[in-house]
Order: structure tokens, then C-alpha cells, then sequence
């Protein structure tokens, strides 16, 4: 199903299963360890799993049922789950990486891939995230302090490992918290981590001067666009940070993080985010662009500066699942124009069909009403729509059609907001109690 993304199977919701130990380092998870101790025996009975009975099965043989979903993957025949578990690159390693090429990937009701493929590339923070983010600088120092008090080895053999290049770092192969990486070019990781990056303490100097940048950067009266390139020229001068260690700034964070051996990942989030945009900056000068917006224009008059670092391109997500899988299929009941997605997807069809649809009768019977029942003006204009005429006038329109429309009825809104504030004021109306007499709702 389309579950939430990857986490920990632990919560503190009352159905979750959840054994943690307390203390720092000593946080054990049972289910999970009984899980690990079964290894690649830890097989489940062919059958088709909800949640639920994942969760039940998992509390009766005492195995994590979030991992455990995850460990069969390589063995099922069927795995469903929404786009963001292939596209996006920060998740399809932590799930999708045990799939082998031979797996037929279907992107069904797919009309709307290019907007998700957009939407997994793309990386938006405000101010609260770079405080959050100098907050993670800071308790970082604090951890490599002690590891040198502690463990100054453990600092040296990573940085050892670094010069070999993050395929050789462990980086690659490490414990899934840290597996994520924004899409990285093969030749990268093969090299060498640049000199500035391999030493701990140089790394977080280097990553709070980037942080400090954006923080400088939010702070503007007026809409900024401008290239990754144009961004990567000012962050050059003003801060002397060059372009190519950017690109390694996301593995060698998740380096540095393991080799402190940090627990509480999540809580990292924040200069994670930092160090995905620093890598993604750098490695793809075309298809980005950088936005950065003062204030929301829902409340202009208080100041909330939103930095967008936008893809523009959806076949750059698209392009590792073509070259992983040898058979892909894109489907949809409205994918039309049929011919414009290989085009914003960056492919070449090896196969394209179209199936034509017949009915017994005509279906669509376009109309334009623009007067109420009442003859009031009838429009969805931002000065009009909240409008109690308006919003009876809608209702009746409603319920006409339920009454009169004998299959089912679809009502689009200009907002999720504005719906609930239309259904809010229907069911005070009592119009929805009446079309409930012709159609479910």
C-alpha cells in the first residue's frame, strides 16, 4: 500500500510497536534484533499483507514489521507503492535497491509523473531550518570533541578512508539511516574527497560558512531567481567556497555522522536537507533554478523568506529508473497528449498504445453557468467566492446536478481550503443532507 515513507518501526502511538532502552548507545529495539537474528530465514507465507497484518504477525513472532516488509521485497512477486519509493533517490536506496533489473516497473495513473519527479528533486527551506541546521553544527562539535578524548583513532581511520574516495568510505555501504544520497555520478565517487572536506573539525567550519551564506541569502525585501550557476559565482566570492567539494558534501556529512555514531538521526534532518541541496547545487548546472521569495503572498506584511531550489527537468529522476530496469511501463486512463511524455521524461518508447473508449450514451454535456438559481452572479473570483450567495448558489447548482446526473457527480474546488470552508457552510445550509438523498458523498 501506499505507506508513509521509510522510519522507524518504533512509535508512541498505542498500536505501534515500540521496546525501547534507555540511555544513550543503549537503545535496542527487540523486534527488530529477533528480526536480524533470523536473517534471510525471516520469510513470510505467500498471501497479500495489509498493515495490519503485518503489524499483528510481527507482534507474534516478535519481529519488526517495518523492516521485516522491507527484507521481503526481494522475494515478492508484486510490490506496490507510490512513485516517491522509486523516484526519489533519498528513499529508493533505503527500499527499491534489492530490486534487480528483470523487475517490470508499472507507473500506473501515472498523467501526473513529471510533476512528482519535479517535486522528489527539488528542495525548499526556510529560516527555522538553518537555525535548526546551526543547532546540528554545533552538537556535532560537541561529539567530535568528545571522540577525540574518546576514540581519536576511530576520526583517523576515517579520514584515511576518505582519501580512497566515498566508494571505499563505507559510505555507500552503510546502515540504512545513512544509505539516502541525492543522485551522485559514478566518477564522483571514486575520487577522492577534496583535502578541505576529510578532517573533521575543516568540515563543519566549511559547512558553517555555507549555512551562514544561506542565512545571508534569505534575507532580501524582494523575489530573487537566478541560476545554480549565478549562486555558485556569488558563493565563490563571498565566501570562497568552490563548486567541487559541494557535490561530496552529502556523503561526507552521512561519514561524519557515522563514525559519531549518532542514534537520534531524524533529528539531523535539518543539516541533512543543507548538505542534499550542497551536493545537488553543484552536480547539476541545467534543469535547476534558485528562488528565494521575501514573504508569503498569502501575508505580505510579515516577513517569512522561502529559499526554492527548483527542478525544472523530471526525466533527471526518471533517468536512473530507465538505465536500472529494462522494462518500465507508463499507463494512465488520461496520459494526453500520449506523445509529450517521453518528451518531459527523456526517453525514447520501445512500444505506444492508446485504447479508444465507447459508451452506450453520450457522457459529457459541457455547460457554462454563470447566474444562480437566484440570478446572482455565479464565480469562483477570489473577491466573489466567499460570498454567501455564491456559496448557496454552488450548493443548489450541486444539488441540481445530483438529482438530475444519473452516474456519478466530481466537484472541484480552487483550494483544499476553500472546499472545507464551501462544505462547512453546506452543512449548516443543510445541502448536503439533501444531495445525500441522491448520491454518497
Amino acid at each position: 500500500g501506499d505507506g508513509a515513507g521509510p522510519s522507524s518501526a518504533g512509535g508512541g502511538g498505542g498500536g505501534d510497536i515500540e521496546d525501547l532502552g534507555g540511555g544513550r548507545g543503549g537503545e535496542l529495539c527487540s523486534y527488530y534484533e529477533a528480526l536480524e537474528a533470523q536473517g534471510s530465514d525471516a520469510a513470510l507465507p505467500a498471501a497479500v499483507y495489509t498493515l495490519e497484518e503485518l503489524k499483528e504477525l510481527g507482534r507474534g513472532k516478535g519481529w519488526c514489521p517495518y523492516f521485516l516488509a522491507r527484507h521481503v521485497i526481494s522475494f515478492a512477486n508484486v510490490v506496490v507503492y507510490n512513485y516517491q519509493y522509486l523516484l526519489d533517490p533519498k528513499i529508493s536506496q533505503l527500499v527499491s535497491r534489492s530490486m534487480q533489473r528483470e523487475c517490470v516497473v508499472v507507473f500506473d495513473e501515472a498523467h501526473n509523473i513529471d510533476n512528482i519527479c519535479i517535486e522528489v528533486m527539488s528542495i525548499n527551506f526556510r529560516m527555522p531550518t538553518l537555525e535548526a541546521a546551526s543547532a546540528n553544527l554545533s552538537r556535532v562539535q560537541r561529539e567530535i570533541s568528545r571522540l577525540k578524548e574518546s576514540d581519536a583513532a576511530r576520526l583517523n581511520d576515517e579520514y584515511q578512508r576518505l582519501v580512497h574516495g566515498l566508494a571505499n568510505s563505507g559510505a555507500l555501504n552503510a546502515s540504512d539511516e545513512f544509505a539516502a544520497n541525492p543522485l551522485l555520478p559514478q566518477d564522483i565517487l571514486l575520487q577522492a574527497v577534496p583535502g578541505n572536506l576529510r578532517r573533521a573539525d575543516s568540515f563543519v567550519l566549511f559547512l558553517k560558512r555555507l549555512v551562514a551564506h544561506l542565512k545571508k541569502r534569505l534575507q532580501t525585501e524582494e523575489v530573487v531567481q537566478e541560476t545554480p550557476l549565478a549562486f555558485l559565482s556569488q558563493l565563490l566570492h563571498e565566501e570562497d567556497i568552490e563548486p567541487k567539494p559541494l557535490k561530496f558534501v552529502a556523503e561526507r556529512l552521512r561519514s561524519l555522522l557515522r563514525t559519531l555514531q549518532v542514534t537520534d538521526v531524524s533529528d539531523f534532518n535539518p543539516l541533512l536537507l543543507v548538505g542534499d541541496f550542497a551536493t545537488l547545487l553543484a552536480t547539476y548546472r541545467q534543469g535547476f533554478c534558485i528562488i528565494i521569495e521575501p514573504y508569503d503572498e498569502r501575508s505580505p506584511a510579515l516577513p517569512d523568506p522561502l529559499f526554492q531550489f527548483c527542478c525544472n527537468d523530471a526525466s533527471i529522476a526518471m533517468k536512473p529508473v530507465f538505465e536500472r530496469f529494462q522494462s518500465v511501463v507508463i499507463t494512465s486512463g488520461t496520459l494526453s497528449p500520449i506523445d509529450m511524455y517521453p518528451k518531459i521524461l527523456g526517453f525514447e518508447p520501445r512500444a505506444v498504445h492508446s485504447f479508444a473508449m465507447s459508451f452506450s450514451r453520450d457522457i459529457i454535456l459541457p455547460l457554462v453557468v454563470t447566474r444562480g438559481a437566484d440570478q446572482a452572479p455565479l464565480s469562483s473570483k477570489f473577491d466573489l467566492r466567499s460570498e454567501p450567495t455564491t456559496v448557496r448558489n454552488y450548493g443548489k447548482l450541486l444539488l441540481d446536478i445530483a438529482a438530475t446526473v444519473p452516474d456519478g457527480v466530481v466537484a472541484f474546488f480552487t483550494s483544499y481550503s476553500y472546499m472545507q470552508q464551501v462544505v462547512r457552510e453546506w452543512h449548516a445550509l443543510g445541502i448536503l443532507k439533501r444531495v445525500l438523498e441522491h448520491k454518497l458523498v
